[in-house]
């Protein structure tokens, strides 16, 4: 095993020296951004979740806001508590936040320093321990610079990632420590074991994909370590060891998935299909690739809902040559696995962080912030490519060493500028906006944002220079293929307020797709924003327009416990149908029992109703859903209601 002498004392000065300035070049180039406001998903996970917003510090409101994601079923607590306790410290401030987020992805890199700093004496040959540093500094800096890892910086709820790849370097890091020391005897393999299993319990609260942490210790054994004790036998309890840690996971994800993925309904409010997942996804990855190592000024549009999909093997026809190319990369890297283990390293981890979202989940097609970790693995790949090359030209071509030198800079550098070029983009709501249609110029998210930006900047003033400006990309918008009724509704609204008449083509597109297909997310809030600016009185269309569209969206046999609550709610305040309301916000409740919220809606409509004992019934539900005391408040007002009317009854004196 590998001596501990990069750590000596001689070293700390030049171990601070290069800690302050990954700090410093992080701050430099992203600071423009840091003014910039909250977008897309931010908007239902932050701005528009009360929960995260507590006016103090008590156990029922932290409660709350650590169970009120609507991203993931498992909540994200800590991501969530992250999100409140910045409005307790600063109110709802974007910059607080993505400074926050800034914070996050420094540490990561500090420890990714540290950590590459115990790995590569393992896998490469240095002359002392101040290159070994140097290095790890070179790596970590060109990973904190990449123009894929700005979202989860600059884009709020993707803190989410770099929260949970937080513990994934921490437990990495004290895995490879323990390591390092060379004995694999019980107490050492527990305290191993031990960095793998906490933080990854703590990252599944931040977001789920730090479940892979085992396998990416699994590869860093496999490759570097190869199961051995520091006398060079193979520890065979080691091995059982990871089978027995693995294993059960697995075949619990695989029962508890496996029938949704296999069930066509799982894919319904999908554009796509589990093949055309599968067949698509290798492009997605050789994508992602390029974006990482290679990446050019209109690469990273952050939208990419313009991907065209492999509907078979020969379309497009890139399909079957990123297919093989993967199959060329993972056969180069079990080749390299004994001569160059950085290299295979870097391939393992690359595709071991896509395992769990570039295969069968139903998930979005493309992501830029799922390379987060991946691009890790980019890097350790190059580097190992540079060193090789380094050693053979110090051998062989002693003048050949500048330029391999001079490569990793101007790469480095590259990727900085692209990085601080994006972060001014991001610096105001409009000017990111712009940036991103000119980068998605067939992207219909892009181009409806482009259009919500210059309402925002118009203030629905008639006379703003944002004004005219608005119908260009919303139009574009509304008729690209695979476009939300997002475009459509901001047009309504739009005109809505500046007491504009109303294209009929508006709802008639609007009501085509959604007759179509199953409603999407956005679509869900376009018609919840709508039905919010009637009941306002803020809008001046027809209500019967808007219960059409709403009929439509609710016919499909999969519909979500979101629209049903937000149909609901519509159809009580604004259609006055009390009877259709009720009924909603029963098949609310049934769709999702789980959520407080949509039964503490339920009991008040019974109330109103007079329909005490129901009532009852569900607040006896909620009582059961009352973790941490996070409906007390709900609870105590409900209860009182509920024991005044029975007084009513008994005394004669209700109605």
């Amino acid at each position: 095993m590998v001596p501990r002498s990069e750590f000596e004392v001689k070293n700390r000065w030049l171990v601070i020296l290069l800690s302050l300035a990954l700090i410093a070049v992080s701050v430099v180039v992203y600071f423009p951004g840091l003014s910039g406001g909250f977008m897309f998903d931010d908007y239902p996970n932050i701005v528009d979740n009360p929960a995260v917003q507590p006016t103090d510090a008590s156990i029922s409101s932290l409660t709350k806001a650590a169970l009120s994601s609507p991203s993931s079923d498992l909540k994200r607590p800590l991501s969530s508590l992250s999100f409140a306790a910045n409005v307790l410290v600063s109110g709802l401030s974007a910059r607080a936040m993505k400074m926050t987020n800034l914070g996050i992805h420094i540490v990561n890199g500090l420890l990714l320093f540290a950590l590459l700093s115990r790995l590569l004496p393992c896998v490469e040959r240095f002359r002392s321990s101040a290159a070994i540093l140097i290095a790890s500094a070179v790596m970590s800096v060109a990973w904190l610079m990449l123009p894929i890892n700005l979202t989860p910086v600059l884009y709020v709820v993707q803190r989410m990632e770099s929260l949970a790849n937080a513990f994934v370097l921490t437990g990495l890091l004290g895995y490879i420590s323990v390591r390092r020391r060379g004995r694999v005897d019980w107490r050492s393999k527990v305290v191993a074991i031990a960095w793998i299993v906490l933080p990854t319990a703590f990252g599944l609260m931040a977001k789920e994909t730090a479940v892979l942490l085992p396998l990416y210790a699994l590869s860093i054994e496999a490759i570097v370590f190869r199961f051995r004790n520091s006398d060079g036998t193979r520890s065979t309890c080691l091995l059982v060891t990871y089978v027995a840690l693995l294993l059960p996971p697995l075949a619990l994800g695989t029962i508890w998935l496996g029938p949704g993925i296999l069930d066509s309904a799982t894919w319904a409010t999908r554009d796509f299909t589990l093949a055309t997942r599968l067949l698509s996804e290798p492009r997605v990855l050789i994508d992602y690739l390029q974006w990482t190592a290679a990446p050019g000024p209109g690469d990273l549009s952050f939208y990419h809902d313009d991907f065209v999909q492999s509907t078979n093997w020969l379309h497009p026809e890139t399909t079957i040559p990123s297919i093989l190319a993967l199959g060329l990369l993972c056969w180069s890297a079990w080749r390299a696995r004994t001569n160059n283990p950085l290299f295979s390293l870097g391939v393992a981890l690359f595709f071991g962080c896509h395992l769990l979202t570039a295969t069968v989940l139903p998930l979005e097609l493309v992501y830029e912030h799922r390379n987060y970790f991946a691009s890790i693995g980019v890097i350790m790949t190059i580097a190992s490519l540079f060193l090789h090359s380094y050693r053979r030209a110090e051998s062989s071509k002693p003048n050949l060493r500048y330029a391999i030198i001079a490569a990793p800079a101007l790469m480095i550098g590259w990727s900085a500028c692209l990085t601080f070029y994006t972060t001014e983009a991001w610096s105001t709501p409009l000017s990111v906006a712009q940036e991103l249609a000119r980068r998605g110029p067939d992207s219909p998210r892009a181009q409806y944002e482009l259009g919500r930006a210059y309402i925002i900047d118009s203030r629905y003033r008639p006379d703003s220079p944002s004004t005219p400006l608005v119908y260009a990309p919303l139009e574009k918008a509304a008729i690209l293929p695979g476009s939300s009724i997002l475009p459509e509704q901001a047009l309504i609204f739009f005109n809505s307020r500046l007491n504009r008449p109303i294209s009929p083509d508006w709802w008639t597109t609007l009501k085509s797709k959604l007759r179509t297909r199953p409603a999407t997310i956005q679509d869900e809030s376009s018609l919840d924003a709508l039905a919010t600016c009637l009941r306002q009185d803020l809008c001046s269309f027809s209500a019967g327009e808007l219960s059409e569209a709403f009929r439509l969206a609710h016919s499909h046999e999969r519909r979500s416990a979101r629209l049903c609550a937000m149909y609901a709610n519509f159809a009580w305040h604004t259609l006055r149908d009390n009877s259709l309301s009720l009924q909603l916000q029963r098949e609310t409740v049934l769709r999702s029992p789980r959520e407080g919220v949509y039964r503490i809606t339920l009991i008040r409509m019974l109330e109103q109703q007079g329909d005490h004992q129901d009532a009852k019934f569900h607040l006896s539900a909620l009582r059961e859903l009352n973790i941490g005391g996070r409906y007390d408040t709900d609870i105590a007002t409900l209860q009182a209601t509920v024991m005044q009317h029975n007084e009513s009854d008994r005394t004669g004196t209700g109605h």
